[in-house]
C-alpha cells in the first residue's frame, strides 16, 4: 500500500520562492537615519529601565512623603514628639576669649565665644545633632540653636558663670521624612541627593515618552492620553487653586 504525499502549503511555496537560492536570509540595507533611530531607541530603553531601577528607592520615598506632607492628620497616630530638658556647666574661658576691641567696630560679641569648643562639648555631652542654625551673644547670654530634620535644640548660656540650659525637641520619624522631602535643615549633601533624584525622575519620564513614539500601534493613543492628562492638570490648577 503506497502512501500519498500531502499537498504543499501555498504559504510555504511563496516563502521558498521569495528566499534566496542558497538559503541565506536577505540582508535589508537600512539608511543611516534609520540606524541612528534604532540606536537612539535602544539608548532610551536602557536609560528608562536602569534609571528606574536605580531611582526606585528615591522615587518611592518622595512619593510616600508627598502623601505624609499633604495629609499630616492621617499619620497623627505615629507621632512620637518628645522634649528633653537638660542643664550643665561650661568652661568660662570658652565664653570670654580676649578680643581686641578695635577688631570688632560693629559690636559683634560672637567672636569672644569659642564656638568650636562649646559646640563640640554640647554634642558629646548631650548627643546633640543637626547644624548650628543660629548663634547670638550679648553682654549676659549666649544662645545657640541647632536644626536638623525633625529636630531642634536651643541652648542658653550664661556668659559670666558658664551655666546653661538645653531644650531638645524630637518630632519623630514622619517629621524627619517630611523635612528630608522638603530639604529643610538637611545640609548640602542631601541637597545634592534631591537634585540628582529630580534629574533621574525627569530622564525616566522623558525617556518613557520618547519610547512611546516608537510603538506605532500605541503612539496616537498614548499621545492623546498625555495631552488629556496635561489639560486636566491645568484645569485643576485654574479651578481648584485659589
Amino acid at each position: 500500500m503506497s502512501s500519498s504525499n500531502p499537498p504543499r502549503s501555498p504559504i510555504a511555496a511563496k516563502l521558498r520562492a521569495s528566499s534566496p537560492q542558497d538559503g541565506r536570509p536577505t540582508l535589508v540595507k537600512r539608511s543611516l537615519g534609520h540606524r541612528l533611530a534604532i540606536k537612539f531607541a535602544a539608548i532610551m530603553r536602557w536609560l528608562h529601565i536602569y534609571l528606574s531601577m536605580i531611582g526606585l528607592a528615591t522615587i518611592l520615598f518622595f512619593s510616600v512623603t508627598g502623601i505624609t506632607l499633604n495629609h499630616p492628620n492621617w499619620f497623627e497616630f505615629l507621632a512620637t514628639d518628645r522634649t528633653q530638658n537638660d542643664s550643665g556647666q561650661l568652661e568660662t574661658r570658652w565664653l570670654n576669649l580676649p578680643i581686641d576691641e578695635s577688631s570688632r567696630p560693629d559690636g559683634d560679641l560672637t567672636k569672644q565665644v569659642d564656638k568650636f569648643e562649646v559646640v563640640e562639648y554640647l554634642r558629646k555631652t548631650h548627643r546633640i545633632h543637626g547644624h548650628v542654625a543660629d548663634l547670638r551673644v550679648d553682654d549676659r547670654e549666649c544662645m545657640i540653636a541647632f536644626k536638623g530634620p525633625g529636630y531642634s535644640a536651643d541652648v542658653f548660656i550664661n556668659i559670666n558663670t558658664g551655666k546653661y540650659t538645653l531644650t531638645q525637641n524630637l518630632h519623630g520619624a514622619i517629621a524627619v521624612m517630611n523635612d528630608l522631602h522638603k530639604g529643610r535643615d538637611t545640609g548640602p549633601v542631601w541637597s545634592v541627593v534631591i537634585d540628582v533624584s529630580a534629574i533621574v525622575m525627569t530622564i525616566v519620564s522623558l525617556s518613557g515618552l520618547v519610547l512611546l513614539f516608537y510603538l506605532k500601534r500605541r503612539r496616537m493613543t498614548g499621545t492623546l492620553v498625555v495631552l488629556i492628562g496635561s489639560v486636566v492638570m491645568l484645569i485643576l490648577y485654574e479651578w481648584g487653586v485659589p
